[in-house]
């Protein structure tokens, strides 16, 4: 582990994207946001908001965001004690803080959600707003040691009720919230609070720019209760984003790039690529894949996941190759890892609910400059990669690895040109 510490660090030093590109100095600044530089603070229990988790507060709390937007800006602040809201909209020059032992719990009761113009799974769509919304807002930041709690166990029931009545029902057959969702903003920072028990989606960016994520932490149950598709941090159609110092656990994707799904999805301007993404200094617990690609994404390049620990994550890295959509991952890096995962990289079709639309020729799906290094690993599958011939991988670099694995079958021929220097599977070198 040494060694692998050691060449990370060589590595790391030159800070340069994948595909060689200089990094900027924006993703070497990780300062907070200091509440008290966020303008008037509107404490809510200071306008007649009262900390009684029973008594939804949607409108009260709203009257006090709207109020803030017209006074030129201001910060909603939480203190400690329990808030039970409905669907909240952030305006621009308004943010949000939670002080330390502060809830804001999401009604369980979907009506409190109206359904408005939104995102979801890779199209633009009338979809119900989520607990915390911030449309247009520049600037936008949610700070402080408190929490933000989905209160999702009835939507997850609802989930698994319709899941036994159709086994091929859609995620978006259930009625269900997300806990954040930023659209078309830049200079958004979310930092130190805690991201819970989400009803659908824990946190969802949106056409979003320049977007830090400092020392979150987002969980949703796996077990007793599964909280279905609760993703830690959906990122779609972003440019210059920032996870530093999380700690991820949820019962689907910790960290999914996504940006539009079918047969023409380039060609529909609401698309989009994930470009210049840095995940450093983190931590995953259970989640489907640490990293994901897709499945509704067209162009992820420029992604960096890099000194991170994983603990019982199914995969490390999950390429979805969607057979009714064109994909290109380009330049993804992942070092300097060390845990646990059931599959190191995971690389096959995505079939779940595709759909060519009449298409006649099936898009093509690439995979290229796929690095995997520095990285000290127990799983049970090393190399859990199939495809098809609408499937193209590509230049593909495994160095440093020491792995152990159940099944250690390797097959790089697979890939176009694959370089593999000083992989160790189960105390042997592979070439």
């Amino acid at each position: 582990m040494l060694l692998i510490q050691q060449a990370f660090s060589q590595h790391q030093a030159t800070d340069t994207w994948p595909d060689g590109s200089p990094m900027s100095d924006w993703f070497r600044d990780y300062s907070k946001v200091k509440v008290e530089d966020l303008g008037k603070a509107y404490r809510i229990t200071d306008f007649g908001v009262k900390a009684d988790p029973s008594l939804l507060q949607t409108v009260q709390i709203q009257q006090l965001i709207d109020q803030a937007a017209a006074d030129g800006g201001g910060v909603i602040v939480i203190p400690k004690g329990t808030f039970l809201s409905g669907a909240l909209f952030f305006k621009p020059k308004t943010h949000l803080h939670l002080e330390e032992g502060a809830v804001l719990k999401g009604s369980d009761d979907i009506a409190n959600y109206p359904k408005i113009p939104s995102r979801m799974e890779g199209q633009n769509l009338d979809y119900f707003a989520a607990l915390v919304n911030a449309y247009g807002v520049d600037g936008f930041t949610i700070s402080g040691k408190g929490t933000i709690d989905g209160n999702g166990l009835k939507f997850w029931d609802a989930f698994w009720k319709r899941r036994e009545e159709d086994p091929n029902c859609t995620n978006l057959e259930v009625s269900r919230p997300r806990l954040v969702f930023i659209w078309k903003s830049k200079d958004v920072q979310l930092q130190d609070v805690k991201l819970i028990n989400a009803g659908f989606w824990s946190s969802h960016y949106y056409q979003c720019e320049n977007v830090k994520i400092l020392d979150l932490t987002i969980t949703s149950p796996h077990a007793p209760v599964k909280a279905p598709s609760t993703d830690a941090i959906d990122l779609d159609v972003v440019n210059n984003v920032l996870i530093k110092g999380c700690y991820l656990a949820v019962n689907d994707d910790a960290i999914a790039l996504k940006g539009g799904k079918g047969p023409w999805a380039d060609q529909d301007p609401n698309n989009g690529e994930n470009t210049h993404i840095l995940i450093e200094d983190s931590e995953f617990g259970f989640c489907h894949a640490a990293l994901t690609a897709g499945s509704e994404a067209i162009h992820n390049k420029n992604v960096i996941m890099r000194n991170i620990k994983v603990q019982d994550a199914v995969r490390l890295l999950w390429l979805k190759m969607r057979p009714d959509t064109p994909q290109h991952y380009e330049y993804i890096t992942v070092e300097n890892i060390s845990g646990q995962a059931h599959s190191m990289i995971y690389v096959k079709p995505w079939t779940q609910f595709f759909d060519l639309k009449g298409r006649q020729d099936v898009p093509l799906s690439y995979s290229d400059h796929i690095t995997m290094r520095n990285i000290d690993l127990d799983c049970e599958i090393f190399f859990d990669v199939a495809i098809t011939e609408h499937d193209r991988l590509a230049d593909f670099t495994f160095e440093n690895l020491e792995i152990q694995a159940n099944k250690p079958d390797f097959n790089p021929e697979i890939v176009d040109g694959f370089q593999v220097k000083n992989v160790r599977v189960n105390g042997k070198k592979i070439q």
